[in-house]
């Protein structure tokens, strides 16, 4: 404990040796301060669905693209049950979902060690149609809350410390909304002090939640969910959001709701489920099953397509923008190749085949890249050409899985402070790629 109460001086030299102690007393008062107040995320953390800036680029610097031919050493592993959204990554822990026996459980791991921390878990059925079981969002990390999706549209703000649970809404028993023919993909969007939920609900397509306490601020709009997250942007000024809904993407007013400016996209089966890409004044959008992709200037009214294309085909996951370039995956599953466009044109500038119809992110000008039967790599972020650096297998496909379950490894990697963490169908693993 620090006195802060004047003491009697009465050795020789007291006069300097009362300045020293209250100088002493102000540095340890000072420290003890400093130690209390909650220290903010890591710079380089990944706290929700494709990272700070929700583009798919990680702000570490601290890592290496290069190991050796056995791949970087595995620090940890942990069974989550099945399920195919990604991770968050803050303050030193790991979220992520996963199923068990029709049960849904958020995860929080030490980041470092693979420590359970805690877990909530809760009724949710995981059957899928084509085989594809168990959540499909990315747990959502603000402040001391973590926000998490179920498919089935359980939408929870925990404690991020203990998993208590701070509020939580339902989207068919609050709004009547008809979960998407794959589940609720949708992971929660933190802007300022609202949490950005997609019901698909008729009258509350979109609903605003204030984050700490769940008051709702608004609902509006009749679209169906589509499997995509929104992204938050600026719109002549003011705070919007961009939400690609399963046949159109909306841009609403981050204040009411109300809508700036809407573009129709019809894919089959309402499948639109690659996140937008803002840019400046443009956006990005690309869907599978022969459809393409399109870049437009949202700063006329109504916004003006600039290109289309079907050089780009997201079908699963979203691409990366980076120093002018696209990098992603076109194709359907089971066959894609990873590809690099040019932003402005839409020229295609290579492709790569041999990672089935992955994920990819940027890291430093590189591209750490997952593919769909478990292979990492890392490559050159470059327009010339496909750049390998390095390539391991770290995870395997599960084989023993039931005629009606896949295995893929859709899920997004994730580096955070020199780590990588990936999934597979039912764990999750961390590789330590710190820079020796």
């Amino acid at each position: 404990m620090v006195r802060t109460g004047t003491p009697v001086i009465d050795t020789p030299g007291g006069c300097c040796n009362f300045f020293r102690y209250m100088k002493l007393a102000a540095f340890l008062l000072g420290t003890v301060l400093f130690l209390s107040v909650p220290r903010p995320a890591c710079a380089t953390d990944w706290p929700q669905w494709r990272g700070p800036n929700r583009d798919g680029v990680s702000r570490d610097k601290n890592w290496s693209a290069e190991w050796p031919a056995s791949g970087p050493a595995k620090l940890w592993r942990a069974e989550i049950g099945v399920g195919y959204g990604s991770m968050a990554v803050a303050n030193g822990k790991v979220y992520v979902m996963g199923n068990t026996a029709d049960t849904d459980h958020v995860f929080c791991f030490d980041a470092q060690t693979g420590k359970q921390i805690w877990k909530h878990s809760y009724p949710c059925p995981a059957k899928d149609p084509n085989g594809y079981p168990g959540p499909r969002g990315t747990p959502t990390v603000h402040g001391k809350f973590v926000y998490s999706v179920s498919r089935e549209g359980h939408l929870f703000c925990l404690d991020a410390n203990n998993g208590n649970v701070i509020w939580q809404k339902d989207y068919q028993a609050d709004y009547n909304a008809k979960p998407p023919q794959w589940g609720f993909s949708t992971s929660p969007l933190v802007v300022e002090n609202i949490v950005i939920a997609e019901t698909g609900a008729p009258g509350a397509s979109t609903v605003a939640f204030e984050k700490n306490s769940g008051k709702e601020i608004w609902k509006v709009g009749d679209d169906e969910a589509g499997y995509s997250s929104p992204v938050s942007f600026t719109h002549k000024g003011q705070p919007a959001i961009a939400i690609f809904t399963a046949k159109t993407l909306v841009a609403r007013s981050l204040k009411d709701g109300a809508e700036l400016w809407r573009i129709p996209w019809k894919t089959s089966y309402d499948v639109n489920a690659a996140t937008p890409i803002i840019h400046g004044n443009t956006i990005f959008i690309s869907s599978g099953y022969g459809v393409g992709c399109a870049l437009y200037d949202f700063s006329k009214a109504p916004p003006v397509e600039l290109w289309r294309n079907k050089k780009m085909k997201n079908q699963v996951n979203s691409s990366v923008l980076w120093d002018g370039f696209l990098y992603g995956f076109d194709g359907q599953a089971g066959r894609g190749f990873l590809k690099c466009l040019d932003f402005k044109t839409g020229e295609e500038k290579w492709e790569h085949e041999g990672f089935g119809t992955g994920s990819v992110i940027v890291a430093d000008g590189k591209l750490i890249i997952y593919g769909d039967k478990g292979q990492l790599a890392t490559a050159e972020a470059t327009p010339a050409d496909f750049e390998e650096i390095s390539r391991a297998q770290p995870v395997e496909v599960r084989k023993d899985l039931p005629r009606d379950t896949k295995g893929d490894t859709w899920a997004l990697p994730v580096l955070a402070n020199g780590m990588i963490y990936l999934r597979n169908l039912d764990e999750i693993v961390c590789l330590d790629v710190r820079a020796k």
